[in-house]
């Protein structure tokens, strides 16, 4: 199933749909974009996984999520600056042929990661 990616807003109790999410790899401080994407209404990449099984490979890799652009759009007043803009995931893909899902369960003030399944 290669690599997914799912977002909860846990303020509203609702999936992150509209939040803007990014892919890169990395190697090092250099990271290259994979793809941009906003999620869907259930707080999921539109197109499915990130990565299939034969696009995903051993390395590193890092997602970026929107977290203020998405409050903001909701109108949650936030202060400046607000005390979560991005989150940026670093993660490694040791066993590629395994799925790999990394959820993001947050808020204006808090987030929490995990390898789902």
């Amino acid at each position: 199933m290669g690599l997914s990616t799912h977002v909860l807003d846990t303020m509203h109790g609702v999936p992150a749909a509209g939040m803007v999410v990014a892919l890169y790899t990395t190697d090092g401080d250099a990271a290259v974009l994979v793809k941009q994407f906003i999620l869907n209404q259930d707080g999921r990449s539109p197109d499915g996984p990130l990565l299939d099984n034969a696009s995903l490979q051993r390395g590193s890799y890092r997602l970026v999520f929107d977290v203020a652009g998405y409050f903001k759009a909701r109108q949650v007043a936030l202060p400046e600056p607000n005390f979560l803009n991005h989150v940026s995931i670093d993660f490694g893909v040791a066993q590629p042929e395994q799925h790999y899902h990394v959820p993001l369960l947050v808020s204006p003030w808090s987030y929490s990661t995990y390898r789902g399944s």
